[in-house]
């Protein structure tokens, strides 16, 4: 499979995955930092959470790689966990800020 389709098709599936806390996709809410297509469809999302202590941080990344790994065509994920840069609210998507009412 191409690696630009197969890119395009972890981010719709990441568009799926909400944050239990914030009503947004976490792609929308600007915690996915990269999305590799590697060689033979192996996939390394870079993400990060919206605070250390945030509670979904045991099951988001979880979540992130069960839901990746059921997509035709990806062979393995991993998912990484950076806090650097730290996130904050100006990594959203102009969509998420809008539906959060804050713009």
């Amino acid at each position: 499979m191409d690696t630009d389709v197969l890119r395009d098709k972890v981010i719709e599936v990441l568009q799926t995955i909400y944050d239990p806390e914030i009503p947004v996709s976490i792609y929308e809410l600007g915690l996915i930092y990269r999305v590799d297509i590697l060689p033979i469809g192996n996939v390394q999302i870079t993400m990060t959470l919206t605070a250390p202590s945030c509670p979904a941080a045991q099951s988001l990344p979880v979540e992130v790689d069960q839901k990746v790994k059921e997509i035709d065509g990806v062979y393995d994920v991993h998912v990484v966990v950076t806090w650097d840069p730290p996130w904050d609210k100006s990594m959203m998507s102009e969509t998420a800020q809008l539906e959060l009412g804050w713009l």
